[in-house]
């Protein structure tokens, strides 16, 4: 993975806190950075080039005005207001190679000074075992503070630890060895046919990227909602408040505060394609 800086631009060390997505379903981790980004007014440092992310280009996700500013597949930003830097991610990793993805995250994460990783994702309502909508739209986390994944502040902020994470289990204890640099018997692999229920969580992206980054030695919290496929745009919201929570920052305060102390960036006008003409009715 290569890190490529904008000309004129230097990273700051004070940024040793990031926050990512981990691809999943609804791109809701994807939408959370996007809306911190546009309501910090976050300033692009850079780009990673890494041979395991499919390559993509775009138009700014952010200026409503054309400025020539392409948006890639890995954008690095930082905001210097919040001491927070943030990695967003616009196409998905090359099928079956996640894990080598996310070693070369994690080296570059240890590279670059950071010291807490942040880790926003959703997981699929279908898989759900008990659901619990008595209090609104639940946040779940996972953080690598406890061998159990427990953190008391994330419990002081009302939310619930990720029943599914057992560290012991084979899947998460597969990846939780290659995240190690070891081996594994062939024999030791679970087979695509024999994947039950408690295989769905460590098969996807956030439990890989939590795995390796566990390794390096770095404070990793995951913050995880359920959702569907369809307008996930709420769940950002509350995926983004919930990360503000995390670190301690008031989205009042945000230099690019807006309507409610968020700034909705430009591209969500046509997230869901244009208008329709209405001629035709």
């Amino acid at each position: 993975m290569e890190f490529v800086i904008e000309q004129g631009k230097q990273p700051h060390q004070e940024c040793s806190t990031l926050l990512l997505p981990a691809l999943s379903i609804g791109n809701v981790g994807q939408l959370a950075v996007d809306l911190l980004v546009s309501s910090m007014k976050a300033e692009r440092i850079g780009y990673l080039d890494d041979p395991f992310v499919l390559p993509c280009v775009g138009n700014d996700a952010y200026g409503p005005i054309p400025c020539g500013d392409l948006a890639l597949s890995l954008e690095a930003y930082e905001s210097a207001f919040s001491r927070v830097a943030l990695l967003q991610q616009r196409s998905p990793v090359v099928k079956g190679r996640m894990v080598e993805f996310a070693k070369n995250l994690a080296n570059f994460a240890a590279a670059s000074g950071k010291k807490h990783v942040v880790l926003l994702s959703s997981l699929d309502f279908g898989k759900w075992q008990k659901i619990d909508m008595s209090s609104g739209p639940q946040i779940y986390y996972l953080s690598t503070l406890n061998p159990d994944g427990r953190d008391d502040s994330c419990e002081q902020l009302g939310w619930k630890r990720l029943q599914e994470y057992n560290p012991a289990q084979r899947c998460w204890k597969y990846l939780s060895t290659l995240a190690e640099g070891n081996t594994m018997l062939e024999s030791d692999l679970p087979f695509e046919d024999e994947l039950e229920d408690e295989d769905y969580y460590p098969s996807l992206p956030f439990a890989a990227l939590f795995s390796c980054l566990k390794a390096k030695g770095l404070k990793v919290t995951c913050l995880l909602c359920y959702c569907s496929e369809g307008d996930n745009i709420q769940d950002a919201f509350h995926l983004a408040e919930a990360a503000c929570r995390l670190l301690g920052l008031n989205p009042g305060t945000f230099p690019g505060n807006g309507s409610g102390g968020w700034v909705i960036p430009f591209s969500w006008q046509t997230v869901y394609g244009p208008p329709p003409d209405m001629s035709i009715f």
